[in-house]
């Protein structure tokens, strides 16, 4: 029995990335901004990463080679949901089938925004990892899709005085940087990115999106079907309030990039409360004022 919420229709999830793969390569854009930018991160810090795991079969072979090269790998093992993209191991993210301390480093792109138990998700990859192991991961955040999100809002309560959830929830930064903590994870850190796009209509959006397998798999999703109505008065909506001079529509990605480390003794701990040698006045060169009150 589950303890966590059903949020994602996983199997939905696994259908229509494998309904995708066909056309991926035209649409994978995002996919592998997402990857060349764990690449950059990866390749600031000077170590070597012989066996590493790699989630998710959905980026360009060239990309993939980046990644080798980058944390100079001998040994690169592709696990991926679908078995259509030819994975070394075909596994849901939510059940990593790898034995504790396996990997280097784990890397994760565009992966975690459709698991229901991303907290257990991030255990299970830090479990997998060596101790002083890496984690990099993104996902889209909090404000990704904020244009059609609105833009569908305001149809559906003029259409049909009432908006349903079209597009899935995104988590922000503080959220992200506290399921590291849950996680167990060493020295984490979270930043983010945005990319702003632009498209003729709201129409060739969402036929990118559909190509790179990222439409609607809530559990909870409508799945009667839209109507051509309600689309025409999302994409009038999404008209009139995000165009651009030239007349096309924008559409804005935010990534959240994570990483942290698997535990180990040798790494940077932080100091005990109140075991400074010298105190902040003399380093900044300034006269420190009490506040009359007694330490207790």
């Amino acid at each position: 029995m589950t303890s966590h919420p059903i949020i994602f229709d996983r199997a939905h999830v696994r259908r229509m990335q494998t309904r995708a793969a066909l056309k991926l390569a035209d649409h994978n854009f995002l996919i592998d901004w997402n990857l060349k930018l764990l690449i950059e991160r990866l390749a600031d810090i000077k170590r070597t990463y012989p066996r590493t795991l790699l989630i998710g079969g959905r980026a360009s072979p060239e990309v993939i080679t980046s990644l080798m090269n980058a944390g100079q790998i001998e040994d690169l093992v592709m696990m991926d949901m679908s078995p259509i993209y030819e994975p070394d191991v075909c596994a849901d993210e939510e059940h990593l089938p790898f034995a504790p301390g396996t990997f280097d480093l784990i890397v994760s792109p565009f992966s975690l925004h459709h698991v229901n138990d991303v907290p257990g998700a991030l255990i299970q990859i830090r479990r997998a990892l060596k101790p002083d192991g890496l984690m990099l991961a993104a996902f889209p955040g909090g404000e990704s899709l904020i244009e059609l999100r609105q833009s569908f809002m305001k149809a559906e309560i003029e259409h049909r005085q009432g908006a349903r959830m079209r597009v899935h929830p995104f988590i922000d930064k503080q959220q992200a940087a506290g399921l590291l903590q849950r996680g167990g994870y060493a020295l984490p850190v979270v930043d983010s990115e945005r990319l702003v796009v632009t498209y003729d209509n709201a129409f060739r959006l969402m036929q990118d999106l559909r190509h790179m397998g990222e439409t609607n798999s809530l559990q909870l999703r409508d799945r009667a079907f839209t109507g051509k109505n309600l689309m025409l008065e999302m994409a009038k909506a999404y008209q009139a309030e995000f165009s651009e001079a030239d007349g096309r529509i924008r559409a804005t990605f935010e990534m959240i990039f994570l990483s942290g480390w698997a535990p180990h003794e040798s790494q940077q701990q932080p100091l005990r409360p109140g075991s400074a040698q010298n105190r902040l006045a003399e380093a900044l060169g300034t006269e420190e004022i009490g506040t009359g009150e007694r330490a207790r």
